[in-house]
């Protein structure tokens, strides 16, 4: 599991003004993500929130016969938890680990009196969720119009973007379940890009060797995610 971990590393943190974030940070609690960890399930009540800082947690829609599809990723650019914030206390889909690493969690209760507050941490979480709601539209349109390779090629990007590596462990099996197809489907998407000189994969490694060229090679999807996340989260919010 990657190394030691500080909370400005994730952006919505070190986005905050300073004596907001003075406030928020010693009531933070570094904790450990591993690997396919559930953080919360659809319908309970959630107890709260976590700010990742090389982890990355996917947002799963679970269908009544086990079947699953990713809806969105986060990792340090974000938070996991914002029915907490929005007022829905639950939600229909399950948060789970897909990239191992570290976290800080915060009491839900603490978010809700930081957020009630009116003041930056609120307009930035805000402005999250909407980012958060382009990634979950803009994913349901590739799912549905897009070609596997491309759909592979905007995954691997976005998980791109939360890492400080160009390497993920993941096997294609877990890259099916998040996309919600066949592994054939997979293993055949992925021999396409490594083919391409894009990507190497072996054992579960997926190396990333030419992202300009798997930028090319994805559909527009990447791109609009992309551009309203950097558009709606700057670096600092005022007070």
């Amino acid at each position: 599991m990657p190394g030691p971990h500080a909370p400005l590393e994730n952006h919505l943190i070190r986005a905050l003004p300073a004596e907001d974030g003075a406030r928020l940070i010693p009531r933070l609690e570094p904790i450990d993500l591993p690997l396919g960890q559930v953080l919360y399930e659809p319908g309970i009540s959630m107890r709260h929130v976590y700010f990742p800082t090389n982890a990355i947690v996917s947002l799963l829609y679970v269908m009544e016969d086990g079947a699953s599809a990713e809806i969105a990723v986060v990792g340090n650019e974000g938070i996991v938890g914002i029915s907490l914030f929005m007022g829905g206390e639950t939600t229909s889909s399950r948060a789970v680990v897909q990239s191992a690493g570290h976290a800080f969690r915060l009491k839900g209760q603490l978010l809700k009196d930081e957020f009630y507050r009116a003041g930056p941490m609120q307009r930035l979480l805000l402005r999250y969720t909407q980012a958060l709601l382009t990634q979950m539209a803009q994913t349901a349109v590739c799912n549905r119009h897009h070609t596997l390779d491309q759909q592979l090629c905007r995954w691997l990007l976005l998980s791109l973007d939360r890492l400080t590596s160009k390497e993920l462990v993941m096997t294609q099996e877990l890259i099916a379940n998040m996309l919600g197809v066949r592994r054939e489907g997979v293993t055949e998407a992925a021999g396409n890009l490594q083919r391409a000189g894009l990507i190497a994969y072996n054992r579960g490694h997926i190396t990333v060797i030419d992202r300009e060229g798997l930028e090319a090679r994805a559909c527009e999807c990447y791109a609009v995610v992309r551009k309203e996340f950097d558009r709606l989260l700057p670096e600092k919010i005022a007070r």
